[in-house]
């Protein structure tokens, strides 16, 4: 099995914590894969596209015997499942599901880019990542706490992240 790979999840359609409880039983449900590690749930502003709901956020990390376009493509399915629907780059969605980081590997694919290519700048990823991996080194060597800090000092004034008393 691969390890210490990362996925995001975020809502900010209905009922926003039982679309990521939702999304990881599913995620739970595949043979080749384990969910080791949650995340508590974060409660984010919109990134990109501001004039929307706020998100739910959480980073799960699981381990796989699939390769990562494997898993893309689970995840994708998944996101249809549960009633995704591609309107718009950083629109509201029931559902969002990205691989964040596949274990020490760098995808520059088409169809796929890891570490997720906005990664370094969206504290709505870095913070619950931190959470569940304070040790973490990503690709290019650079620590977890590093690259918090740094997008901590980049981010917008107007971006807030909190953290909600569930998990």
């Amino acid at each position: 099995m691969n390890g210490q790979i990362y996925v995001g999840l975020g809502s900010n359609m209905g009922d926003k914590e039982k679309n990521l409880a939702q999304a990881i039983y599913q995620i739970e449900q595949i043979e080749k894969i384990i969910v080791t590690r949650k995340s508590s749930l974060y409660i984010t502003s919109p990134w990109g596209k501001t004039d929307q709901d706020e998100f739910l956020n959480q980073v799960i990390e699981i381990e796989t015997e699939l390769t990562p376009l494997e898993l893309l493509d689970v995840l994708q399915k998944i996101e249809i499942k549960l009633g995704r629907l591609r309107n718009g780059k950083w629109g509201p969605r029931v559902i969002d599901l990205d691989i964040l980081l596949f274990g020490e590997e760098t995808i520059a694919l088409h169809e796929l880019v890891v570490p997720h290519p906005h990664l370094y700048a969206r504290l709505f990823v870095l913070v619950p990542l931190q959470e569940i991996a304070p040790q973490l080194v990503f690709p290019d060597g650079k620590g977890i706490g590093e690259v918090l800090a740094r997008a901590a000092q980049l981010e917008d004034a107007s971006q807030s992240i909190r953290k909600t008393e569930n998990k």
